[in-house]
């Protein structure tokens, strides 16, 4: 009996140093704080942390290789406009690449009359694809589209000083051998247009995961014919936008620029611009474009740009085309007009068609 009682009253000890021994209790959240039994998550990494890439957009154009209309020839005014988008890390390195180029030809007669119908939307050579017909010619046969994307591709990794230093001949051929095995074309305008474009990069909500694509939309309606003693115009807009999209196609980054050309001619079919002029773009243009003034909202042309571009972030592609404008292209939401009161219908295809090629 005594040995039971001794081993019950061990017990009864043993049972209350363990309670003693107990773990506090967790405290309450603070209000707003939640609480989690799983064990905290690291912070995200520097690869998918939102902002951790910057989209940079350049666009160039030349109007060199226009002509004068001849007794048997109509005339050319043509603006070449070459496109390169890059999306770059936080040091200046390519993520990843996007070259486009668009070859818009105005003709007109030798009496000044616009053989070209106004309404014409230029493809780009990319959108031209074979019907762009450099495969035939190519030493490698590859079409320009086909090396615009390899040479977007080979200079993924590398930075601006490094794109410099890809060697070229005196026409800027490549010839460094394994980028001649893809890439055959003068890339002169390409490395330029790269050089650019890493410069002008900027913060967006994208990532160093997300596509990268752009979008472009070319037209010539406020062209028109040389008539009595005023001259024909051959004017050329082309709007750009370089967009990045997240796995789940909703865009994450946007910029948008635009170029203008105009190349006037007389009643003779003789060019009268200086066509070793090269246009500045729209956003480099700034105050000079002179929208502010006439702006109901007294913003500049890249202002609204740039507020139309912060607009379609978070969106999907189903609710930029959804997107409403009146039948002269005007924005129709009041949270649009509020700050972009031009014509958005051109932003609203170019971003359409970058957020369908992503």
């Amino acid at each position: 009996m005594k040995t039971t009682a001794k081993l019950l009253i061990t017990i009864l000890l043993t049972a209350g140093l363990l309670a003693g021994c107990r773990a506090s209790p967790t405290p309450a959240p603070s209000p707003g704080q939640t609480t989690s039994t799983s064990s905290p998550k690291p912070s995200p990494s520097p690869q998918t942390s939102p902002g951790s890439a910057k989209i940079g957009l350049s666009i160039t154009a030349s109007l060199a290789k226009s002509t004068d209309a001849t007794e048997s020839d109509d005339g050319i005014a043509q603006t070449d406009v070459t496109v390169v988008a890059v999306l770059v890390d936080k040091e200046g390195k390519i993520l990843s690449c996007a070259i486009d180029a668009v070859p818009a030809k105005i003709a007109f007669d030798k009496t000044g009359k616009l053989v070209t119908p106004a309404d014409t939307v230029f493809k780009t050579k990319n959108e031209l694809g074979e019907k762009y017909g450099m495969k035939e010619a190519s030493g490698i046969k590859k079409e320009w589209s086909e090396q615009a994307a390899a040479f977007a591709k080979y200079v993924e990794g590398m930075t601006a000083d490094e794109v410099k230093g890809i060697k070229v001949d005196e026409q800027n051929y490549p010839t460094a051998p394994d980028l001649k095995a893809s890439v055959t074309i003068s890339i002169g305008g390409f490395m330029k247009g790269l050089e650019k474009a890493i410069e002008n990069a900027k913060d967006s909500g994208a990532t160093e995961t997300h596509k990268l694509s752009l979008g472009i939309v070319t037209t010539m309606a406020k062209s028109k014919s040389a008539e009595g003693d005023k001259e024909g115009l051959a004017e050329v807009n082309a709007i750009c936008t370089a967009l990045t999209r997240d796995a789940g196609g909703t865009i994450s980054g946007c910029v948008i620029d635009a170029v203008q050309s105009k190349i006037s001619f007389t009643q003779e079919g003789k060019i009268t611009t200086d066509l070793t002029e090269n246009p500045k773009t729209k956003n480099e243009l700034k105050e000079e474009y002179g929208m502010k003034k006439a702006s109901g909202i007294g913003k500049e042309w890249h202002e609204q740009a740039e507020a139309f571009a912060g607009y379609v972030v978070g969106k999907t592609p189903a609710e930029i085309e959804a997107i409403a404008v009146d039948e002269q292209g005007y924005p129709v939401s009041s949270d649009i007009k509020s700050s972009v009161t031009i014509n958005i219908s051109d932003f609203v295809q170019a971003v359409s068609k970058a957020a369908g090629s992503a």
